[in-house]
C-alpha cells in the first residue's frame, strides 16, 4: 500500500503561501462564509474607525492593542484555512503536472492509423493508441489489448499495474504511462471532466462544500454569536443604572472574546484536514459528506475473496463422484478452466498437469467458450453437442435438473459439505448432465485480520461479508476471520438488498468495490468505496476512489471518517469550555468599579477592567494559531465506543478548555501590567 509523502505542516513553501492567502481571504465575500469570522473583523473595523475618530476617555495605545488583536483574531482564523488548502493545492501542484502537456493518437478507424491531436481535442467515445513509453491522455475502458501501466503520478506506487479488455480491470487514467505493449482506449469523459480534473479541484478544496455537520454546527456558532450580542447590548444599560458608562470599545472587546471565535477559526480547516488526510492515505473522497459518513458507519460490507482471504484461492484436490476416475474429472476440469484467466483458473490448470499429466493447452477445434456471470455462476465449455460446465455447486445442479436426484448428487453434496466445513470453496464439474466431482479450492485467510475486526467492533461497528459461496464455506471463513455476519451466495441484487434493509433500519453502510456489478451497491451505500483499478462504472458510483485499489483500506477510511469526526468535536468542546470560562474569568474584574460587590468573584486578581478586556483579547487571538496543529492533524484516535468517547472528550478537552483561560488569561495579564500596556 503506498502512501504519499507526508511533509510537515510548517514549511516554509506552506506557510509563505498561507500568509497571502491569509490576507486575501479578508475579502467581505470570503469572510461572509463564517458568521462569526465576519462579526469579529466587523468590531475590528469599528474600533478601527473609532481609533481615529472616537472620544470615549480610553487611550489610543490601549484601543490600538485591542485592535491589532482583534485583527489578528482574524488573520489566525483565515490562516488556518489557508494552511490547510495549501497542503491541498502541494498536492494538486504535482497532480497538474501529470497530466500538463498531453496528446494523443486518436485512431481513424479499426487500423493503426491515427493523428497526433492534443489530449483536450479528444470527446467521449474517441479511440486512442497507447504504446509503450506513451502517457494515457484521458480516462477511458481499454477496448483492446493488455499492457502494464505505471499509475505512480497519481498514486505513489512505483510497481506496475496490468490493464486490459474486458473485465473489471479496463480503466485507465489520464496521465499514468504503459510501460510496455500497447492497448486501444475508448474515451469515456469530456475535456475538463476526467477522474484527475476533478482530484484537483477537490484537493485544492475548490469544490469543497460544507457538509450536514458542519453547517448544523455553524448555525450553532451564529446563534450562540447572536445571544451574546444580545447580552453585551443589555450592558450599557446596566451601567447607566450603576450610576456609570461602559466605552464602545470595551463592549465590542467583550463581545469577541465571548463569541465562539475558536472553533469558528478551525472549523473549516479541520474539514478541510480530514479531506486532506485522505488523499495524503492514497483515498480521494469526493465530498467532505463522504468522509463524515465514514466516522459514522455502523455496518461495513467487505468482499470475501481479496479483502478478508488473500484472494488468489489455489486448486488443492479433484473429488470424483459416481465411479467418475480422478483423472476424468481433472480432464474436464482442465479443458472448462482454458479459458478461464483468474487466479483460480490458472490454478485448477496448473494441478491438473501437475497430479495428473494432463497436457492440453489450447481450446479444441470449434470449442465455445460458456463465459462466467453473476447471475449463472457457471462457466465451461461448449464442444459440438458435448457441454462440460464448472461453477458453484446449487448452479450446477439447478442447470442439471436431470442429475439433482442420483445417487452422485448426494455424494457430490457429502464432499462439498466436508469442504465447505474445512473452509474451502467448493465447485462442481459435470458433463453432458453427468456429475463428475468436486475441485477444493483452498481460501486463505489474512494474517491479523481477526485482530482488525475487534477494532471495529470496539468502534460499535458491525462486519458483515459477502461472498459468492455457500452457506457452510462462508460460515467456516466468517469464523476463522471473526466477522459479525455473512450473506453467502451473493449476486449484485441480493447485496443492493442488503445495503437498503440496512438503511431502513437507520443505520450507516459502508461497503468497497472494483466490478460493474457492483456499482448499483456502490451508489446506494452511504460509504462506497471504488478500487481505482476498477471499471469506469464503479469508480464514478462510489464516492470514494481508493487509489491504490487495496479493499482492506476499508478500515482505514472509517478510523479516518472517526478521527475528523473526534477531531470536530474534541475542538468544539474546548471551544465551548474556553468560552463559558473567559466568561467568569473577566466579567467580574470588568465590572468591579460599578458593582463592587463583585470583588468576591474576582478570584483571578487582575489588575484592572482594561487589563481584564486586554488580556482576554490576546488569549482569545493566540489560543486560534496554538491549535491549528491539532485541526490539521487531528486528534488521536483509538477504538472506543460512544460513551467512553464522550466522557474522554469531556475529561481532555471539556476540562482543559475550562482551566486554560484561568491560566493563560492571568499570566497575559501578569505580562500586560507588568509592561504597564494597560
Amino acid at each position: 500500500m503506498a502512501q504519499s509523502t507526508q511533509k510537515s505542516m510548517f514549511t516554509a513553501e506552506l506557510i509563505v503561501p498561507a500568509i497571502g492567502d491569509a490576507f486575501r481571504k479578508l475579502h467581505p465575500g470570503e469572510l461572509i462564509r463564517n458568521p462569526v469570522m465576519f462579526t469579529t473583523a466587523v468590531v475590528a473595523s469599528l474600533l478601527t474607525l473609532l481609533l481615529v475618530v472616537g472620544q470615549d476617555g480610553l487611550g489610543v495605545g490601549f484601543k490600538l492593542q485591542l485592535v491589532i488583536w482583534l485583527w489578528l483574531t482574524v488573520l489566525f482564523g483565515t490562516f488556518a484555512e489557508a494552511l490547510a488548502e495549501g497542503r491541498g493545492k502541494a498536492q494538486a501542484a504535482s497532480l497538474r503536472a501529470a497530466k500538463a502537456d498531453l496528446t494523443a493518437k486518436r485512431l481513424k478507424g479499426e487500423g493503426k492509423a491515427y493523428d497526433n491531436v492534443p489530449a483536450s481535442a479528444l470527446r467521449v467515445g474517441d479511440e486512442v493508441l497507447v504504446e509503450t513509453g506513451d502517457l494515457i491522455p484521458s480516462d477511458g475502458e481499454v477496448v483492446a489489448g493488455v499492457a502494464s501501466v505505471n499509475e505512480a503520478a497519481i498514486t505513489g506506487e512505483s510497481a506496475p499495474v496490468i490493464r486490459e479488455a474486458g473485465g473489471d480491470r479496463s480503466a485507465v487514467t489520464a496521465g499514468t504511462r504503459v510501460i510496455s505493449d500497447e492497448i486501444r482506449v475508448q474515451v469515456t469523459v469530456g475535456p475538463g471532466q476526467g477522474f484527475l480534473d476533478r482530484m484537483i479541484a477537490l484537493v485544492e478544496g475548490a469544490e469543497r462544500q460544507k457538509t450536514p455537520n458542519e453547517i448544523a454546527l455553524t448555525l450553532l456558532l451564529v446563534g450562540l454569536t447572536i445571544i451574546f450580542l444580545i447580552a453585551v447590548s443589555t450592558i450599557p444599560a446596566f451601567a447607566s443604572y450603576a450610576g456609570g458608562t461602559i466605552p464602545v470599545a470595551i463592549l465590542a472587546a467583550l463581545l469577541i472574546t465571548l463569541i465562539p471565535t475558536t472553533i469558528a477559526a478551525l472549523l473549516s480547516a479541520i474539514g478541510i484536514a480530514g479531506m486532506d488526510r485522505l488523499v495524503r492515505f492514497n483515498v480521494l473522497a469526493k465530498s467532505g459528506r463522504a468522509v463524515e459518513a465514514a466516522g459514522d458507519v455502523d455496518v461495513l460490507l467487505l468482499d470475501k475473496t481479496g479483502t478478508i482471504t488473500v484472494g488468489d484461492r489455489q486448486a488443492t484436490e479433484f473429488r470424483a463422484v459416481g465411479g467418475t476416475g480422478a483423472a476424468q474429472l481433472a480432464e474436464a476440469a482442465l479443458l472448462a478452466s482454458l479459458a478461464d484467466e483468474t487466479p483460480e483458473g490458472r490454478s485448477i490448470v496448473a494441478l491438473a498437469r501437475e497430479k495428473f499429466g494432463q497436457t492440453a493447452a489450447a481450446l479444441p477445434d470449434r470449442a465455445e467458450v460458456i463465459p462466467f456471470t453473476a447471475q449463472t455462476r457457471i462457466s465451461g465449455l461448449r464442444i459440438g453437442d458435448s457441454v462440460i460446465q464448472k461453477g458453484a455447486v446449487d448452479s450446477v445442479l439447478k442447470a442439471n435438473p436431470g442429475a439433482e436426484t442420483t445417487a452422485a448428487a448426494t455424494e457430490l453434496r457429502r464432499i462439498t459439505d466436508e469442504i465447505a466445513r474445512a473452509g474451502g470453496t467448493p465447485l462442481a464439474v459435470a458433463k453432458d448432465g453427468q456429475l463428475l466431482g468436486a475441485i477444493f479450492l483452498k481460501d486463505i485467510v489474512k494474517a491479523g485480520i481477526r485482530e482488525r475486526f475487534g477494532e471495529l467492533r470496539a468502534m460499535g461497528i458491525r462486519t458483515v461479508m459477502i461472498t459468492g459461496d455457500n452457506p457452510l464455506t462462508a460460515a467456516a471463513i466468517a469464523a476463522e476471520a471473526g466477522v459479525d455476519d455473512f450473506l453467502a451466495q451473493a449476486t449484485p441484487e441480493d447485496k443492493l438488498a442488503l445495503i437498503r434493509k440496512e438503511q431502513a433500519g437507520g443505520r450507516l453502510v459502508a461497503m468497497c468495490g472494483d466490478g460493474t456489478n457492483d456499482a448499483p451497491a456502490l451508489a446506494q451505500a452511504d460509504v462506497g468505496v471504488a478500487m481505482n483499478t476498477g471499471t469506469q462504472a464503479a469508480r464514478e458510483a462510489g464516492n470514494m476512489v481508493d487509489l491504490d485499489s487495496d479493499p482492506t483500506k476499508l478500515i482505514e477510511v472509517v478510523g479516518l471518517g472517526k478521527q475528523l469526526l473526534m477531531t470536530r468535536g474534541a475542538l468544539t468542546t474546548f471551544s465551548v469550555a474556553n468560552d463559558v470560562a473567559k466568561y467568569f474569568a473577566i466579567i467580574p474584574a470588568m465590572f468591579i468599579v460599578l458593582y463592587p460587590g463583585l470583588g468576591v468573584l474576582n478570584i483571578m486578581g487582575l489588575t484592572s477592567p482594561q487589563s481584564a478586556i486586554l488580556s482576554a483579547i490576546i488569549f482569545n487571538a493566540l489560543i486560534i494559531p496554538l491549535l491549528v496543529p491539532l485541526a490539521l492533524k487531528g486528534v488521536a484516535y483509538r477504538p472506543m465506543g460512544a460513551g467512553p468517547l464522550l466522557a474522554r472528550n469531556l475529561a481532555v478537552y471539556g476540562l482543559g478548555g475550562l482551566v486554560a483561560p484561568f491560566i493563560g488569561i492571568k499570566l497575559i495579564d501578569l505580562a500586560v501590567g507588568g509592561l504597564g500596556l494597560a
